[in-house]
């Protein structure tokens, strides 16, 4: 791809093509669904506005520094983790774990933790704030790529922007920076190929749908919403999957389905997909490994 991708609308980055009409994947095993957690692990800044509120401000006036908003995600990261560690690690499930650079100075057990379970790795931008919003991207993503490496050993393979946030340049940063594979494209129940001025990169199928920021800080469900909700997605999925196979993305921040109200909901979750045959359970890397298997 030439340097003419360069502020490309988004429909120039993949054809329209409908998941009836396309070339058969197979899961191994003949399986219907493939099943990926990403665990979501960021750096809001004290100093600055709050990527997300639940305390709105007295008298409707923002102020700074906001203590009980900002304490409200680091809860998440001193407690709330800790309970997904536990809950995957029960169960054998490995996630994909999309961190914020900064999180590996900040957070270093955080990261450790997840290192040690053999967790698939994501940038997820420097710190937390829009692409739009990040002076120079280039530089973000690669301080990002560089704070992994420094800390795995190696570079991340895969990339989830903050609130999947990207402007026409991002996808052609990410890829010259060598990211394989992106989440912001929450387009489709099988992954795709994008185009970028840098060779094709893949967009694993993320949610906007079982993800603990919509569900809970957005639309304020009840502490059970991503059992029930996950429960109706996989069903589906599952359903479907008999004849064309589907990839399921589960999505949890530490300060919200980490809370002791929301972690049992969680765990009825896995438990309920695990209960059942054909379906594997993998990380973001995984699932990029086989479609690309699976095209060549």
């Amino acid at each position: 791809m030439t340097e003419q991708m360069t502020g490309a609308s988004l429909r120039q980055r993949l054809d329209y093509s409908p998941i009836t009409d396309r070339k058969k994947l197979t899961l191994p095993g003949n399986a219907r669904v493939a099943v990926w957690t990403i665990v979501n692990a960021e750096n809001w800044r004290p100093t600055g506005p709050m990527p997300r509120t639940v305390l709105p401000p007295p008298m409707g006036q923002p102020l700074l520094p906001d203590v009980p908003n900002w304490a409200w995600h680091e809860y998440g990261m001193r407690v709330g983790f800790w309970r997904f560690h536990e809950v995957l690690t029960k169960r054998n499930l490995k996630a994909s774990f999309a961190v914020n650079g900064t999180v590996c100075e900040l957070y270093p057990q955080v990261c450790q933790a997840a290192l040690d379970a053999d967790w698939d790795f994501m940038g997820h931008g420097f710190v937390q704030q829009p692409m739009h919003r990040v002076e120079d991207q280039k530089a973000a993503i690669n301080d990002t790529i560089e704070a992994i490496r420094k800390f795995t050993g190696k570079a991340p393979r895969g990339w989830e922007s903050p609130g999947l946030t990207e402007t026409d340049e991002t996808l052609d940063l990410l890829a010259e920076a060598g990211i394989e594979y992106v989440a912001d494209w929450v387009l489709d129940d099988q992954p795709v190929s994008l185009r970028t001025r840098a060779g094709d990169i893949v967009s694993v199928p993320y949610t906007v749908e079982i993800n603990d920021v919509v569900m809970t800080a957005i639309q304020q469900s009840p502490s059970d919403e991503i059992y029930r909700r996950g429960k109706d997605q996989f069903d589906r999925l599952y359903q479907e999957g008999a004849d064309i196979p589907r990839v399921m993305a589960i999505s949890i921040h530490p300060y919200l389905t980490g809370a002791p109200h929301r972690i049992k909901y969680l765990e009825m979750l896995y438990d309920y997909i695990l209960s059942k045959d054909d379906v594997v359970m993998w990380t973001g890397a995984e699932i990029m490994d086989w479609y690309r298997g699976q095209i060549a």
